[in-house]
């Protein structure tokens, strides 16, 4: 790592603080969740354009069959990811939305051991477990409170599941692609798939009021492009396990603006739901790590 000054932990806080916003912004919009993610990623890949005309646009030029065809379905993933967790929140609460959203550690950890067949400490298996209970909490607070609110919390893990999946192919594709090139590419592929389904779905691409306007246009630049880019800028100075860490605070920080905003209150059972949750993903991500590190300290026995 590179000298640690406080630079990259101010980035972190206001990174994790922006993307916090993304519920709340959601939340305001009358707009269908469809119109939204389209214009989120629509903007995103606008405002991404002058940089990607600097010296990307010829990287992507270069690019095989199989990253078209990676890029592509990782759109795909983003498409639905929102899709998906947008309409989640026309159901449940933003706080078990948010919480169930960030479970994206533990779909990763199943998605490893079933394809890569990675081992399983008993730590890491009881952090899953914790959390995985967590969900049940909620889930079943939500269905005794109002039944629709069980369908938003299922409506937010199969969002989780196809946000990591895009993180996962983000992953394999980022070893060879830089950064600007990958996400204008995957930013403007799912801004298309978007596009096509709201005009399968018979849903009007405009004209929309200004503070509609306003709402798409921020869901791009502080959740997606302010939040996500300071994160990924931090990495170049702190592990990706303090970004996976600082990231469990979303759900604290969107949970609050919901408080004060739509005087949305917590419940006992998604208050206890989310402790086990968060907890569960704090062990996860703690154990993961140290069995990362025991790994290559053996490597160089």
């Amino acid at each position: 790592m590179k000298n640690i000054t406080y630079k990259p932990y101010m980035a972190i806080a206001i990174g994790v603080a922006a993307i916090s916003f993304s519920a709340i912004l959601v939340r305001y919009s009358n707009a269908s969740s469809g119109v939204m993610a389209f214009y989120r990623l629509f903007f995103s890949s606008l405002l991404l354009l002058p940089i990607f005309l600097r010296g990307p646009i010829k990287e992507v030029g270069n690019f095989s069959f199989r990253e078209w065809v990676f890029s592509a379905v990782s759109g795909v993933f983003l498409a639905f990811h929102f899709i998906l967790w947008f309409e989640s929140l026309r159901y449940t609460s933003v706080a078990s939305s948010t919480v169930l959203v960030t479970m994206q550690p533990l779909f990763a950890f199943v998605g490893a051991f079933f394809l890569f067949k990675e081992r399983v400490t008993v730590a890491v298996l009881a952090s899953v477990i914790l959390a995985i209970s967590g969900s049940i909490i909620i889930g079943a607070g939500d269905f005794t409170a109002k039944g629709a609110a069980l369908y938003g919390d299922v409506l937010a893990l199969l969002s989780c599941a196809l946000i990591t999946a895009y993180f996962m192919i983000g992953q394999v594709l980022r070893r060879k692609v830089g950064l600007t090139a990958y996400t204008f590419t995957v930013y403007s592929l799912s801004a298309a798939v978007l596009g096509v389904y709201v005009w399968v779905k018979g849903e009007s691409f405009g004209p929309y009021p200004g503070v509609e306007w306003g709402i798409f246009l921020l869901l791009a630049v502080i959740p997606t492009l302010f939040g996500h880019s300071l994160l990924n800028w931090a990495l170049g100075w702190v592990s990706s396990t303090t970004i996976s860490m600082a990231i469990l605070f979303e759900p604290v920080g969107a949970s609050v603006l919901a408080y004060y905003l739509f005087h949305e209150h917590i419940s006992s059972t998604q208050a206890i739901g989310s402790l086990l949750i968060l907890l569960g993903l704090s062990f996860f991500i703690i154990m993961s790590n140290r069995s990362r590190e025991s790994s290559i300290n053996q490597e160089h026995i």
